[in-house]
C-alpha cells in the first residue's frame, strides 16, 4: 500500500501547485476510513514541497517516486522513495526519511537523539538509524530488492534543520551510523541532490518504480524459527522505529547500572503483532552476548517450551517461567518478563505444601529478582482470572519498591497484513475500545472472511496449508476435552452440526500416535493443522492464516450487546471464577480470549459463527 506515486515531473507539479497534500489526505481517507490527523497534513504540506525543490533544483525529471509506501507485512510507512539508474546503467531506489525538526539534542540513549516531537521532549531514533532499519527492512522483504534487481540507498533530510543547528546529530557516537545513511540538513541540498544524482542519477526511473511496486514480499521470518540465531548473536529480525529504542533504552541503562545497586523497571505496552516477543529475544541475545546475567520468562508454557526446542539444550536455559524466581534476591542483571499479562498473583499452585505457601506477590519476586525489570504486556490479552498481569499492578508495585517505571508503547502493526484497522476493528467490533474502525473494508489487503460452514473453514486452512503457509483452526471453549483414545489417537471433540475433528493434544497426554504434536507445539509442528486449537495452545504465536470457530460462549444480541453464555462454555476454570466473582467476568474473559483468537494471522483470517445472530452482527460490521 501507498498513498502516491508517480513521475518525479507530476510529483514536482503537484507539490508546486499545493495539491499533493490534499491528494495523500484522500488516498488516507480512501484507504484507512479515516481522515488523517492534521498535523500529519501538515508535514506533507512541508516535508514534500522541500522534497520537490531538491528534486527540481537537480534536474530529476525522467525518475519514479512513490510517497508514504507501506513497508510489507508492517503498518509502518516511509516517508519517499525515488527510483531510476545509476552512472553503470543500473536499476536504483533511495529511500529519504523526511524531518520537520528545527532543533535537536544529545540523548542518553544510544543511537538516539532529543527532539521535540508530539507536543514534548522525546526521545526518538536518530533519522540516519531509522532510515537504515527501513532499507534493512525492504532488502529483507520485498523481492525487488532482495533479489538483487534494485539496488538500494538511504538518506534522511531534515530540511527545515540549518547544518550549525545539526551537531547532535552529527556527534562523534554517531558516526558508524552517518557512514552508512547519510544526513542532510535544509542548507545542504546540493549534498544531497548529488548523493541521489550518483545513485539513482541516470533516469529511467518508470519501470524500476513498477518493479518496486509489484515485488513479491518475502514470507514473514517467525520468532521461533531464527530464534536459534538470534541467541547466537545473529539477529535475523530488523528492529524498526519504537521497536528500537525500546531495545537501545533498556541496554543503555543496563550498561549506565552495571556497577550500580540502583534498580529499575521498563513496562512495555504494546497489541497483538507490535514485536513484544522480537524485541524480548533480541534483548536475551544482546544481553547474553555482553556478558549480562539475563534471563527471558514467560506463564506460557507453549511458548517457553517452542523457544527451548528451538534454541537447543544450552541456550534453553535461558528461558524461564515466572514462578522460577521464588528464591532469587537481586543477582540477576536482567530479568525480561514476556507475556507479562500473564503473571498470577502468588508463584505457589495447589501442590505446594501448606508450610510452603506464602502471601508474597508473584509480581514482588520478579521485581526482587532483577537489577532492571523489563515487562511487556498488553492488558487486553487476559483470558483466566489467576493472571493477574496489568499496568496499573506493575506501576503499584513499582512505586511500593520505590522503583522507577519507565513506560513504552509499540504502536507499529507486523501481524494482521501490517494492518492497525484489523486489529482495531475486532477490539471495537467485541466492544473491548472504541476506535475509528467502526467497519472493515474487504478491500484491504489483509485477508478476512465469513464461511458459512465449518467443513469450508477446514477446508481453507487445509488448503493454504498445502500452499506452503501456515495455517491453523482454532476454537472457543465450547467442547469437553477428551483424553487420548488406548492407541494414542485424539476423540473428535469439537462438532459442529455433524462435522467434527479432535483438540489439540492435552498437555498431560503420555502417549501420542505419530503425527500428533504434543499440545505446546500445535502451533508450530506441521501436525497441528489435523487439531483445533484452544486459546491456551494459540496464545503467544503466529501463524499466516487462522481460521476460528465462534462457539455460543459469547453472542451478540440487538438491545444488550455482547452476552456471555456460561452453560455453553467447556473451560471450568474461568466459569467457576467468574461464579464466585473473582477476577475478572466471565464476558470480559471471552471477549479477550476472541480477540486473541482472531489476530493469530499474518496474513488472513476466517471465522465460522456458530449463533446466526453474532454472525450478522459481524457481517453488519463490513463494508458492503
Amino acid at each position: 500500500m501507498h498513498l502516491y506515486s508517480g513521475s518525479t515531473i507530476e510529483f514536482i507539479s503537484d507539490s508546486t501547485r499545493n495539491t499533493i497534500a490534499s491528494k495523500l489526505e484522500q488516498s488516507f481517507f480512501d484507504y484507512f476510513r479515516y481522515e488523517p490527523p492534521r498535523s500529519e497534513v501538515r508535514a506533507w504540506q512541508n516535508s514534500l514541497r522541500a522534497m520537490a525543490s531538491a528534486l527540481e533544483l537537480g534536474a530529476f525529471n525522467d525518475h519514479g517516486i512513490v510517497v508514504e509506501y507501506q513497508l510489507p507485512l508492517s503498518s509502518r510507512r516511509l516517508d519517499c522513495l525515488v527510483t531510476g539508474t545509476d552512472a553503470a546503467d543500473r536499476p536504483g531506489a533511495v529511500i529519504i526519511e523526511l524531518k520537520q525538526w528545527e532543533e535537536t539534542e544529545l540523548s542518553p540513549i544510544d543511537e538516539c537523539v532529543t527532539t521535540f516531537v508530539g507536543g514534548a521532549k522525546r526521545d526518538v531514533l536518530h533519522p540516519s538509524r531509522q532510515v537504515g532499519n527501513y532499507q534493512r527492512y525492504l532488502l529483507d522483504m520485498n523481492t525487488a530488492f532482495s533479489e538483487g534487481d534494485v539496488g538500494l540507498h538511504a538518506c534522511a533530510y531534515l530540511h527545515n534543520l540549518r547544518s550549525v543547528e545539526s551537531a547532535p546529530l552529527r556527534d562523534e557516537r554517531h558516526e558508524g551510523l552517518l557512514a552508512q545513511w547519510p544526513l542532510y540538513a535544509g542548507d545542504e541540498v546540493d549534498s544531497l541532490v548529488e548523493y541521489l544524482d550518483v545513485n539513482v542519477g541516470r533516469g529511467k526511473g518508470g519501470p524500476v518504480l513498477e518493479h518496486v511496486l509489484t515485488g513479491k514480499y518475502r514470507p514473514h521470518k517467525r520468532l521461533l524459527d531464527h530464534a536459534a540465531r538470534i541467541i547466537r548473536n545473529e539477529p535475523a529480525f530488523v528492529l524498526l522505529d519504537e521497536q528500537q529504542v525500546v531495545l537501545n533504552h533498556v541496554l543503555t541503562l543496563t550498561r549506565a547500572r552495571h556497577l550500580s545497586t540502583e534498580r529499575s523497571v521498563f513496562l512495555i505496552h504494546g497489541g497483538p503483532g507490535t514485536g513484544k516477543s522480537l524485541i524480548a529475544v533480541n534483548l536475551l541475545a544482546e544481553l547474553s552476548a555482553e556478558g549480562y546475567v539475563t534471563f527471558h520468562a514467560t506463564g506460557s508454557k507453549a511458548f517457553t517450551e517452542n523457544l527451548r526446542r528451538t534454541v537447543g539444550n544450552r541456550a534453553g536455559a535461558l528461558f524461564k517461567y515466572f514462578n522460577g524466581f521464588m528464591d532469587a534476591d537481586g543477582e540477576i542483571d536482567v530479568l525480561i518478563c514476556d507475556e507479562a499479562h500473564r503473571v498470577r498473583e502468588h508463584s505457589w499452585n495447589r501442590y505446594t505444601k501448606a508450610e510452603d505457601r506464602t502471601d508474597r506477590l508473584q509480581v514482588d519476586e520478579l521485581l526482587a529478582a532483577a537489577k532492571v525489570c523489563v515487562f511487556f504486556l498488553d492488558d487486553l490479552q487476559v483470558v483466566r482470572p489467576a493472571e493477574v498481569g496489568s499496568s496499573s499492578l506493575i506501576r503499584e508495585r513499582g512505586a511500593a519498591h520505590g522503583i522507577p517505571v519507565i513506560e513504552h508503547t509499540l504502536e507499529a502493526q507486523f501481524r494482521c497484513g501490517g494492518s492497525d484497522g484489523f486489529v482495531q476493528w475486532v477490539e471495537n467490533t467485541l466492544g473491548l475500545r472504541r476506535t475509528p474502525f467502526v467497519l472493515w473494508d474487504p478491500a484491504e489487503e489483509f485477508d478476512f472472511e465469513i464461511i458459512d460452514t465449518p467443513e469450508e473453514l477446514e477446508a481453507l486452512i487445509r488448503a493454504r496449508d498445502a500452499e506452503g503457509h501456515t495455517a491453523r483452526l482454532s476454537a472457543g471453549f465450547c467442547w469437553p476435552w477428551s483424553k487420548p483414545n488406548a492407541d494414542g489417537t485424539l476423540v473428535h471433540d469439537v462438532r459442529v452440526e455433524g462435522w467434527s475433528m479432535p483438540w489439540n493434544a492435552k498437555s498431560d497426554a503420555s502417549r501420542l500416535a505419530p503425527g500428533i504434536p504434543k499440545s505446546d507445539y500445535w502451533a508450530s509442528d506441521p501436525g497441528g493443522v489435523d487439531q483445533v486449537g484452544c486459546i491456551y495452545t494459540a496464545q503467544g504465536f503466529e501463524y499466516d492464516y487462522a481460521g476460528i470457530i465462534f462457539g455460543r460462549d459469547l453472542v451478540y444480541r440487538h438491545g444488550q450487546g455482547w452476552v456471555g453464555q456460561p452453560e455453553h462454555s467447556h473451560d471450568s476454570v474461568v466459569k467457576r471464577a467468574a461464579r464466585l466473582g473473582t477476577g475478572a467476568g466471565f464476558t470480559e474473559l471471552v471477549k479477550h480470549t476472541y480477540r486473541v483468537l482472531l489476530t493469530r494471522g499474518l496474513r488472513g483470517c476466517a471465522v465460522y459463527f456458530q449463533d446466526d445472530e453474532t454472525k450478522h452482527f459481524f457481517l453488519s460490521r463490513i463494508e458492503t
